[in-house]
């Protein structure tokens, strides 16, 4: 059973950045490829981005590409994503999942665990 626990959500105004975290309590954290998700009010959950295990390979959504950049620290057990220019639309609720799967995936099926979630909002 792998926990998730993210962090790093808050209230910024647009143009601002945030990085959000995922501590995993899990020592076989480098065994799982990881994904960030999000969902905004009234909105399904959609993908946002996703890291193969080794952390060598990553993979955007295409709204979020050239803005969002994921990364790990599998020393650490911990999981990034890295958020600049901020926009309205970004506000969601961002959540991190692992899969067993060690490439990279993209919907939420495939993935096994996830976090409670972290508040993102953007101010216009």
């Amino acid at each position: 059973q792998v926990q998730l626990v993210e962090s790093g959500g808050d209230l910024v105004q647009t143009g601002g950045s945030l990085r959000l975290s995922c501590a995993a309590s899990e020592r076989s954290f480098s065994s799982y490829s990881m994904g960030w998700f999000r969902q905004a009010p009234g909105k399904e959950r959609e993908f946002v981005a996703a890291i193969s295990s080794s952390g060598q390979n990553t993979y955007y959504a295409s709204t979020v590409k050239g803005r969002f950049t994921i990364s790990r620290n599998n020393a650490d057990n911990t999981l990034y994503l890295q958020i600049v220019n901020l926009q309205p639309e970004d506000t969601a609720v961002f959540y991190c999942a692992a899969s067993h799967w060690t490439t990279i995936q993209n919907k939420a099926e495939f993935y096994d665990y996830w976090g409670q979630g972290t508040q993102v909002t953007v101010s216009s």
